[in-house]
């Protein structure tokens, strides 16, 4: 294992309103680490997580992840991870079609590769 910190998190704290979802949260998770988070329902697990894959501006704190700064770097994040949720999270009103549309279009892909990669996932 390297001292080479993948993510880092110093006071990340998420609002919603008076209710506090994420409160200071403060780690460091280092190249070649497994990391995960246990807590109970509510404890804030999948607030902090969207923070960090940037489909959740935090409150206030710091954070980057590969490097990229959650507050000005939020498309460099998308783009440079992966990440599967524990519950599986297509949307079940929208045809298989409709959904590799719509999350290429969250990840920034263009009408056209979206149509080329449907048909490649498709026939396979």
């Amino acid at each position: 294992m390297t001292e080479e910190k993948v993510i880092t998190a110093h006071q990340l704290t998420k609002k919603f309103g008076d209710f506090i979802a994420t409160n200071e949260i403060t780690f460091d998770v280092y190249k070649g680490e497994i990391f995960g988070f246990l807590g109970a329902n509510g404890a804030g697990k999948t607030t902090a997580m969207r923070m960090l894959c940037g489909l959740s501006i935090p409150s206030s704190g710091e954070a980057s992840v590969a490097g990229f700064d959650v507050y000005k770097d939020v498309e460099k994040i998308k783009s440079s991870i992966g990440y599967m949720s524990q519950k599986f999270s297509l949307y079940e009103d929208l045809t298989v079609v409709e959904n590799i549309t719509f999350f290429g279009g969250i990840y920034g892909m263009s009408r056209k590769e979206i149509k080329i990669k449907t048909a490649a996932m498709l026939t396979t």
